[in-house]
């Protein structure tokens, strides 16, 4: 006999890729710098799309940027610009590549001074924010920290990062739990926060 599905969020639909995305990364805590900040960009690249069709993509960027290694992205140029134009597998938006250049730069003036990780979870006082929704309309699109985040990224010198994106990274990396109260990963996610 087939063991029966597990409750998950609905957002993900039956898509295999989506569905995977969910049960293993989606409101995991991450707490590397280097991932966080991959994740803040994409995040970024996704504005005006879906985010599956980041995911689809999100091999293609790895190569195409260097594996978000911000010492190397932040010393983009203009032809390494042009030549990411041309590549078929990353979203050729001009305006995004330049800024991922410029957000590597501040990310590297955060890392310096205070860690990229720490000052991000920061903003929700070194744990991730519990929510316990019982349905996706319950979930905000933004809420006052991601307001705060955003603006104080922008400040630092990241770009395509406003208070909604924000949020969606945030739910993303663990820094706000918002699996629903009825999904399998909601306790499991809970479980996976640093207690110190």
């Amino acid at each position: 006999m087939a063991s029966a599905e597990p409750v998950r969020c609905p957002w993900p639909g039956a898509d295999p890729i989506y569905v995977a995305y969910h049960d293993t990364e989606w409101g995991v805590p991450e707490y590397d710098g280097r991932a966080l900040f991959e994740k803040l960009i994409l995040d970024g690249f996704q504005a005006g799309l879906s985010w599956i069709t980041i995911l689809r993509k999100r091999e293609a960027f790895r190569k195409a940027f260097d594996g978000f290694d911000p010492e190397r992205m932040a010393r983009w140029g203009p032809d390494r610009i042009e030549a990411l134009m041309a590549d078929a597998g990353i979203v050729r938006n001009r305006a995004k590549i330049e800024a991922a250049a410029r957000s590597a730069r501040a990310f590297l003036a955060i890392e310096e001074r205070e860690g990229f990780s720490n000052y991000l979870w920061g903003f929700v006082d070194g744990a991730p924010v519990q929510n316990r929704w019982r349905a996706l309309s319950q979930a905000p699109a933004q809420t006052a920290m991601s307001e705060r985040l955003a603006k104080d990224l922008r400040a630092r010198g990241f770009n395509f990062c406003g208070p909604v994106i924000v949020y969606a990274f945030c739910q993303a990396c663990g820094l706000v739990n918002d699996h629903l109260v009825d999904c399998f990963r909601c306790e499991e996610c809970a479980a996976l926060a640093r207690t110190s």
